[in-house]
């Protein structure tokens, strides 16, 4: 175990700056989300949440797939797969690096390799930080969670004042504690550590009744419980573009002329367009079915194919939403209904 002093972490940086891309969360306009660090003053560790998740190091809002060029009785492409440098995804809270790993089972299953997103993942190094203060909106604990995590990470940091205890977990993790920088941790620095985690699991809510919430979502396609639930929703898709976890995309041609590139864009279930049809049919045409359809999505189809809830609790689309559509209450209701 090893520690290195807060008035350090600055150096830290910069030398990590030097062999690696570094992404980290930065705020601008009052908003933190994560992007790849200018300078290592630009980076923010005292956050609690950021609004958009780092999720977009590795599965960008809108990515290049490939260029292409006609001409002549011939098409030239470009592929943009390659990750050229080696990354480092600095700061990740615990929710959003477990969340990380279920994107995994999407873009890295057996028979299905997203090499966009697989590249980017095999060249990152992830640096994940616990957080002492949970927000009353966080609920990581009901997916087997919790503020301090550390499953899915190759270096935890923890801050006990004016230090960060750093554990390595994995060798890509080993490799980053610069000797000079970096001090023995001593019994005193380990003991604070966990009294910062006793305290912060203690800020955090019971966890949700899970159980048999896929078995009772199986029975109800076809049940009134959707007529009202998405009443005051707006489909503004709020909940999806910040949600750590959704991963829904829609791929389009961008061309001039005899140029062009295909793009990949974040799509939203909740929007009427995501499943129109060229018919003009839409076999979601209102609210209700689309909600239907986020619900099921999370915490019984994704439990069908992989055995895990599409969700890490990490309260963004709660605290978000501007008509206060709750998930965690619409979980309960569904249990109670």
């Amino acid at each position: 175990m090893k520690k290195i002093a807060k008035s350090q972490l600055n150096e830290f940086i910069a030398r990590l700056m030097k062999s690696y891309a570094v992404y980290g969360p930065v705020e601008e306009e009052g908003i933190v989300s994560f992007r790849r660090l200018t300078a290592p003053e630009e980076i923010r560790l005292d956050y609690q949440n950021s609004k958009k998740p780092p999720k977009e190091a590795f599965f960008p809002q809108t990515e290049t797939m490939f260029r292409y060029e006609m001409g002549k009785g011939r098409i030239s492409l470009e592929s943009t797969e390659e990750v050229e440098e080696e990354r480092v995804l600095f700061g990740a809270r615990p929710c959003d690096v477990r969340a990380l790993e279920l994107l995994d089972l999407v873009f890295d299953a057996p028979d299905y390799k997203d090499l966009y997103y697989i590249n980017k993942r095999e060249k990152t190094t992830i640096v994940a930080l616990g957080c002492n203060s949970p927000l009353s909106t966080c609920f990581c604990t009901s997916f087997e969670g919790g503020p301090f995590t550390k499953e899915g990470a190759d270096l935890f940091l923890t801050d006990i004042g004016d230090w960060y205890l750093a554990e390595a977990l994995t060798p890509k993790g080993e490799r980053l504690l610069d000797e000079e920088l970096f001090q023995e941790a001593t019994k005193a620095d380990v003991r604070a550590a966990a009294k910062v985690e006793k305290e912060a699991l203690a800020k955090m809510a019971p966890p949700l009744e899970l159980d048999g919430l896929k078995e009772k979502l199986d029975t109800m396609i076809d049940s009134p419980f959707w007529d009202r639930l998405h009443e005051k929703c707006l489909g503004c898709g709020v909940c999806t573009f910040l949600c750590p976890t959704c991963h829904c995309f829609d791929i389009v041609d961008e061309a001039l002329n005899s140029k062009g590139e295909r793009v990949r864009n974040w799509d939203s279930c909740m929007f009427p367009i995501y499943t129109l049809e060229a018919s003009g049919h839409n076999p979601r045409p209102s609210g209700r079915e689309r909600w239907r359809q986020r619900l099921m999505h999370k915490f019984d189809y994704f439990v069908a194919n992989y055995g895990r809830f599409l969700c890490v609790g990490c309260g963004r689309c709660v605290i978000n939403c501007p008509v206060n559509l709750d998930i965690r209450k619409v979980i309960a209701d569904v249990m109670a209904f």
